[in-house]
């Protein structure tokens, strides 16, 4: 329970109605199950492949199944329950609720910014030191890069969330997002009391631009490699797993800075909802797509996987059949 500077306590928060009415309600619901199961089914399937595949036991997709783990926590930390409030019609979140969404949220989400930052440095070694890879990038050192991403995420979310919630609020209880979101916990606050958790919030964004720049001039090594490779075919494929990559970690960059930084002058509810679905409900679901199923050599696994799960099916269902049979 938090004590307001006027007597009262907050035991809830009051998170935003997508709509008014009740068929619109429905539509987002069905429209962020849709998202959610296809989230779920992507990265459910590359954990799988990963971890049941010896041939894929490689730093590349040992960072991969990383990623999908992060990208499944973060999405099933806010999605579902935006669901079950759109559903319910509902609207009310408690007080423990919001701090273990914002704290999970943002260690899920600052793990998984660090994390594709080892990434882009995984492509540059393989692709710019091939020579040099199994060195650098020994099993050992993906460890401890992996470890390292968590942790600091880890971290700074310890850090967020304890500032956040130690604010006094002022202001009600009504969140204006779909989760609970820093800032706009922030606008509850009383005046001048935020100023430090705004201050660490431009200081993790600092971190958050530095880490973009680094992937961005990793991949521009890439693509300078790439652009000497004499086949054409290869210089294709190269450039589409190049760029789809800068573009999701672009759109997650972009979208979230400006939602955790912008003034709030320029805040409007649709425009805060818009962003927020950007960086944390698209990318878990286009994730899988862009930085994996697209991988032949993960189709391969996926396939192999499919048919001795269904070999082992029917023989279970034969074997059950005899059964019943010799006991007729």
């Amino acid at each position: 329970m938090k004590q307001m500077s006027n007597g009262s306590s907050i035991t809830q928060f009051l998170l935003l109605a997508f709509a008014d009415t009740r068929e619109l309600q429905l539509l987002h619901f069905w429209l962020f199950l849709g998202i959610y199961l296809a989230a779920l089914l992507g990265n459910g399937l590359i954990i799988t492949a990963v971890a049941c595949d010896h041939h894929l036991h490689t730093p590349m997709y040992f960072f991969l199944f990383n990623l999908s783990v992060l990208d499944l926590g973060s999405t099933s930390t806010t999605v579902p329950k935006a669901m079950a409030n759109s559903l319910w019609d509902t609207r009310a979140i408690s007080y423990a609720g919001c701090a273990a969404q914002v704290f999970l949220f943002v260690f899920l989400m600052s793990a998984e910014y660090f994390l594709l930052t080892v990434m882009a440095y995984d492509r540059y070694v393989a692709i710019c030191k091939p020579l040099h890879y199994g060195t650098l990038l020994g099993s050992r050192a993906c460890v401890h890069m992996a470890a390292a991403a968590w942790g600091t995420g880890f971290l700074t979310a310890v850090l967020h969330t304890a500032n956040t919630f130690s604010v006094p609020l002022c202001q009600g209880n009504a969140v204006d997002q779909f989760f609970c979101e820093i800032p706009q916990i922030l606008k509850l606050s009383c005046s001048e009391t935020f100023l430090r958790e705004a201050g660490l919030l431009i200081l993790s964004s600092f971190l958050d631009f530095v880490c973009f720049v680094f992937i961005v001039l990793s991949y521009v090594q890439i693509l300078r490699a790439v652009l000497r490779i004499p086949s054409e075919q290869g210089r294709h494929k190269a450039f589409s797993m190049c760029l789809p990559h800068l573009a999701v970690i672009s759109l997650v960059i972009s979208t979230g800075v400006f939602s955790y930084l912008k003034p709030p002058s320029t805040s409007s509810p649709s425009l805060d909802l818009a962003l927020a679905v950007l960086y944390s409900v698209v990318p878990p679901a286009v994730n899988p797509l862009i930085y994996s199923l697209r991988n032949q050599e993960l189709k391969d696994a996926l396939r192999k996987l499919a048919t001795e799960w269904f070999s082992a099916a029917i023989d279970w269902l034969r074997s059950v059949a005899s059964d019943s049979q010799c006991m007729s």
